[in-house]
């Protein structure tokens, strides 16, 4: 299932025969579809979340040390959606976004939220299942399992006096930072202008859902402005202003971004710009995302080791590149078919990624010149006038 977020452009007989990835008996040289469809059946969905969960966690702490912000991790958390393949038990189980006049989406869709790291893009943590379901019921799932001594940058969608306080009192030294809504209210309590401390009244609603919640929750208020002059309000729980002043806090908001780029490596890149996923059974997308997800963060995990080595930050090598690379390299190691030169392979890999900077393109030297359509014939010109 790794293989095949790797290779999404092949079918599945056509990775598992390249790549040998079964062990061919003596009277079959190759696998039959029909023993790769029962093969996904027995192994099912659950041992690909457990590799992915105790992977992620594994990788993300090997070099977590280097990217700490004053002794804190930087995480991402936010939502997005995919389709999968339009069958009737994908239809029934994930549902579909609905339209007016009773019309639904051409492709039944699941909605998923993950915690990203932002300095790696490692995913640390995903949940996911129907479309019906909000973001925030996913969310709720993932804020227990959220590291301690970190700070998660969420969307403003994500505002939530339960969601943000639980985070802070469910483990030790974990933060939020997130932007006010419009429509936010809250009595000021110290601090100036650009940077305060507030109160806000928690809902009835909220305190009769989670009984534990208090009357009211205080959070730093920061102002922050984009480089296109707009202004927003930060709310954070980072109150300590001699350990974190506004503009650290604002320039962590800045790199929440990177979560929204792991989504379109996912979904673009490593997808192949395939409208939906493979599997038609609910079993078989379950365990093709989460196999998909392992592979993403495989990809991250190289780019972040060769990143290290070459003295340069995880974000400044191309991940298309990478990605391509690592295709081959697989490819490669499958024809050799020499278990003892996978050191090597590993090896080689590791210092191609070291080359694969991102170049800024330069800037236009010519006016810009809009070309006429082509013509499939030649175009003739009369001589004499007709009329």
């Amino acid at each position: 299932m790794i293989a095949l977020a790797l290779y999404r452009h092949q079918s599945i007989s056509e990775v598992v025969d390249e790549l040998d990835l079964a062990l061919p008996t003596p009277q079959a040289s190759f696998v039959s579809k029909s023993a790769i469809a029962q093969a996904r059946q027995r192994t099912g969905a659950a041992p690909l979340a457990w590799l992915f969960h105790e992977s992620a966690r594994n990788w993300i702490a090997q070099d977590q040390a280097r990217y700490l912000f004053k002794g804190c991790a930087l995480f991402a958390m936010d939502g997005t959606t995919l389709q999968t393949a339009d069958s009737a038990a994908n239809r029934t189980h994930f549902g579909a976004s609905a339209a007016t006049h009773d019309r639904v989406g051409s492709y039944p869709q699941l909605r998923a939220v993950t915690l990203t790291a932002i300095a790696t893009r490692l995913v640390r943590d995903a949940s996911f299942g129907p479309y019906d379901t909000n973001e925030m019921i996913w969310a709720r799932e993932l804020i227990p399992r959220v590291p301690d001594s970190s700070i998660t940058v969420f969307d403003k969608g994500f505002l939530s006096a339960q969601l943000l306080c639980n985070l802070v009192s469910g483990g030790q030294n974990r933060h939020f930072i997130i932007p006010a809504k419009s429509n936010t209210r809250w009595e000021v309590l110290s601090g100036h202008d650009g940077d305060q401390i507030v109160r806000m009244r928690v809902s009835p609603q909220a305190r009769a859902k989670c009984p534990q919640l208090p009357e009211f929750w205080q959070a730093r208020a920061v102002l922050a402005v984009d480089a296109r002059g707009r202004q927003r309000i930060l709310l954070t729980s980072l109150t300590d202003r001699r350990r974190f002043k506004a503009i650290d806090i604002v320039a962590c908001h800045e790199r929440r971004w990177q979560i929204e780029t792991s989504y379109h490596e996912l979904k673009q890149s490593m997808l192949g710009m395939q409208l939906t996923l493979r599997s038609h059974t609910v079993q078989g997308v379950y365990q093709e995302l989460w196999g998909a997800l392992i592979a993403y963060n495989l990809i991250r995990l190289e780019i972040a080791k060769a990143a290290l080595d070459a003295g340069h930050a995880p974000n400044d090598l191309s991940f298309i590149r990478a990605f391509h690379i690592i295709q081959y390299e697989m490819t490669w190691a499958a024809v050799t078919r020499s278990y003892g030169k996978l050191p090597m392979l590993l090896t080689r890999l590791r210092e191609r990624l070291k080359q694969l900077l991102n170049e800024k393109r330069p800037g236009r030297t010519c006016a810009r010149a809009v070309k006429s359509r082509p013509f499939r014939y030649t175009v003739r010109y009369l001589k004499k006038d007709l009329n």
